[in-house]
């Protein structure tokens, strides 16, 4: 059976696994070198088996040409690094802080002439946005406000303008949704969250299908050095192995959970794209494979205070920042700094994991009723 014909939750499985043959061990090995004998890899920072089977593994769930980096925010820098002085980009007014902090970093140094911040929910904002553009950035479901792009119509247009299109798909994953479908030009990840999926790897991912592109990212990984190390690499596609039915888990999870928040009297909006109320429900449907992740946001009624009360009463939910962790986490996103003005001030980003879905809500619960 063809690997075109195999699902994503067998291909997160299958893919990247070393030739089957006597004796031969069913993972690729964590290979520690920092020289070869001299061949084709020669150093190091160029190349490495694990990296290998890993960036296998992931550009086969993807359907392109994975590179692994040492973090998201270095697979971000390395991608934007593409662009040629005096650029414009369009962007999520509300996306990883850690992207638009790059971005205004690059515009203040004159890098990149100008970034339009978008409603990325808002279709006709965007295309106008895109008239003498060089890149579109888009996430879908966007962090941490959970607004759901129109994939296809903006990579159509951002390709009527010339414009070469990202997509950050940390939130959903290939399991749930692969923009190469809807036309994107790269896709990238934060491997740190579901990739990995244990909270204990500080990885990232560029993924393309232009051989053009993938030689100028490869060269400059080399040339800077943002190289992620063989044992993180390892743990990564270890951690990958179990991503279908980690989804698959946290999602049931976060439905049952987003649904009861909705009647919650000490919530005032919940935002979570499988609700049929979430503005973007009919969207993330048509995109996203059957399922919508395990990520919510919850504005809670008293603002900031009352937020901030409840993220450090629970027992279950763990206070703390990032996801894509089998654990729960939550936090409120305003309490950092650069986390975009237009994100209330109440609005908690909850990390749905894999635990009981009644212990979970039971500790929600209590916490929000105190």
């Amino acid at each position: 059976m063809s690997e075109a014909k195999l699902s994503p939750a067998t291909l997160v499985v299958k893919a990247g696994r070393p030739e089957p043959g006597v004796d031969a061990p069913p993972n690729p090995p964590i290979v520690l070198a920092s020289a070869y004998g001299a061949g084709g890899m020669e150093y190091g920072r160029y190349e490495n088996p694990t990296w290998a089977a890993f960036e296998t593994a992931l550009g086969t769930l993807e359907g392109g040409r994975a590179l692994v980096f040492s973090s998201g925010s270095s697979a971000v820098a390395t991608v934007l690094d593409l662009l040629e002085p005096g650029a414009t980009v369009v962007a999520p007014r509300h996306a990883y802080h850690g992207t638009l902090h790059q971005l205004a970093d690059l515009q203040r140094t004159g890098r990149v002439k100008e970034t339009r911040l978008v409603d990325i929910a808002d279709t006709t904002a965007v295309n106008a946005a895109l008239t003498g553009a060089h890149l579109l950035w888009a996430e879908s479901p966007t962090n941490p406000a959970l607004e759901v792009a129109d994939l296809p119509a903006l990579c159509r247009a951002a390709k009527a303008e010339g414009v070469t299109t990202v997509v950050d798909n940390t939130f959903a994953t290939p399991v749930l949704q692969r923009p190469f479908e809807f036309g994107a030009d790269v896709i990238v990840h934060s491997g740190s969250k579901y990739l990995a999926g244990h909270s204990d790897v500080i990885i990232g991912a560029v993924v393309v299908q232009d051989d053009e592109r993938y030689d100028q990212l490869l060269a400059r990984r080399k040339s800077i050095g943002a190289i992620a190390g063989p044992f993180e690499t390892y743990l990564t596609l270890r951690g990958m192995r179990t991503l279908g039915i980690r989804i698959e888990r946290a999602s049931a999870n976060a439905m049952t959970l987003a649904t009861r928040l909705n009647e919650h009297p000490a919530i005032e909006r919940v935002r979570y794209p499988g609700l049929p109320s979430d503005p973007g429900h009919g969207r993330a449907k048509a995109q996203m494979s059957g399922a919508y992740g395990g990520i919510i946001a919850a504005e809670v009624r008293g603002g900031a205070e009352a937020a901030e009360r409840l993220v450090k009463s629970t027992q279950v939910w763990m206070y703390a920042t990032s996801l894509g962790g089998i654990e729960s986490t939550m936090e409120r996103r305003r309490r950092w700094a650069g986390e975009s003005a237009t994100i209330p001030e109440g609005l908690v980003r909850l990390n749905v994991g894999i635990e009981d879905v009644d212990d979970l809500w039971q500790d929600l619960d209590q916490a929000l009723r105190a």
